[in-house]
């Protein structure tokens, strides 16, 4: 995964929150429900257009499972300020298919307590990366 890391950071236990929002995409991408499972505090709750703040238990029989229709996904920003965090990432289905989504993430405990999903576009052409867009100017 192509990781940015942008603001202060807190220490959890000697994991830093952007350790953790890494290693919750990493697991979820990557369709590792262990680590994921350890991951989520018993209470965490999972909220997007189609979920509203639904359990651990429902995440992994509602969401988890579609995990397997990703080819890739890359962090483009990511965020932190004390516990919380925002990242935005790119990611592209086995189908072709490429979309930007945003998510807000507090951290407990030195688990994942909560994750808010806002939906983003369909990306229909190669759209480059903030990076490559700041490279891209330069030469201009």
């Amino acid at each position: 995964m192509d990781l940015r890391e942008k603001g202060p950071d807190i220490m959890t236990d000697n994991t830093t929150v952007s350790d953790l929002v890494r290693t919750y995409f990493s697991a979820f991408f990557s369709q590792d429900r262990k680590v994921l499972e350890e991951g989520l505090s018993e209470d965490f709750t999972f909220t997007s257009l189609r979920d509203d703040h639904i359990s651990k238990a429902m995440f992994f029989e509602r969401c988890f499972p579609g995990s397997d229709q990703f080819r890739a996904a890359h962090i483009e920003q990511l965020f932190t300020q004390g516990n919380e965090a925002f990242v935005r990432y790119r990611a592209e289905l086995k189908d072709g298919t490429a979309f930007r989504n945003t998510e807000f993430i507090r951290i407990e405990g030195n688990k994942l307590k909560e994750v808010d999903v806002y939906f983003g576009a369909t990306i229909t052409k190669h759209e480059p990366s903030h990076g490559e867009q700041a490279h891209l100017s330069d030469e201009r």
